[in-house]
């Protein structure tokens, strides 16, 4: 388990993240949210109209790009950070056998076992992660354009542009699974979570009877 957050939660609750760790989603999701909403004018005409202003709305997107792995680079600073991204980047046979029930739509009790994140949430933030060094990598060839050849510039835009429709429209199944799971996001937002939702959900984290 991570260490416990700055304060300890209520009866019936469990820590799950700590205050580092919610700011640096927070400030990750804002900057996100700003490259995709910014992308968005750049080249879908209807956004592009309404917004106008193409050179600040490039500066902008630019900007935020950048900005992008700072939260969690100085969140690293943070031990719960770092312990959860060590869980993140390990997968167990219970991930197997979690993906498995998910394909088969499996919803018995017990037959998604999964430990602090299940095997959806290590998959979505592996691929995030290298989408998004990925988006800045071909961004910034994009941006100073006196440093790469021609061909590099063209063909890193062909994978910024197809990139980037691809992120957003996992960056959508993320937020409506989100949507979906009321706990989940509390424990976001606060850092705790219900014990009986830890318990069902993450039973090889708590200990819980599906153990």
């Amino acid at each position: 388990m991570s260490p416990r957050p700055e304060s300890a939660p209520a009866a019936g609750r469990l820590p799950r993240f700590s205050r580092a760790e919610r700011w640096a989603h927070r400030a990750t999701a804002v900057l996100m949210g700003v490259c995709v909403l910014t992308a968005a004018c750049l080249y879908l005409p209807l956004f592009a109209e309404l917004v106008g202003r193409r050179a600040l709305v490039v500066t902008v997107h630019e900007w935020s790009g950048v900005a992008l792995p700072v939260p969690v680079l100085i969140g690293l600073g943070s031990r719960a950070l770092r312990a959860d991204l060590g869980l993140l980047n390990r997968f167990g046979p219970h991930d197997s056998r979690w993906l498995r029930a998910v394909l088969r739509r499996d919803k018995r009790p017990g037959a998604r076992p999964a430990h602090k994140f299940n095997a959806g949430q290590k998959l979505f933030a592996s691929w995030t992660a290298g989408a998004t060094l990925v988006m800045l990598g071909t961004g910034l060839m994009m941006w100073f354009t006196h440093l790469t050849p021609l061909m590099w510039r063209t063909s890193a835009t062909f994978v910024h542009d197809w990139l980037a429709l691809t992120l957003g429209i996992v960056l959508a199944g993320h937020i409506g699974m989100a949507l979906g799971d009321p706990e989940a996001r509390r424990g976001m937002r606060t850092g705790s979570v219900g014990e009986e939702w830890a318990n069902r959900e993450h039973s090889l984290w708590t200990g819980g009877p599906d153990a």
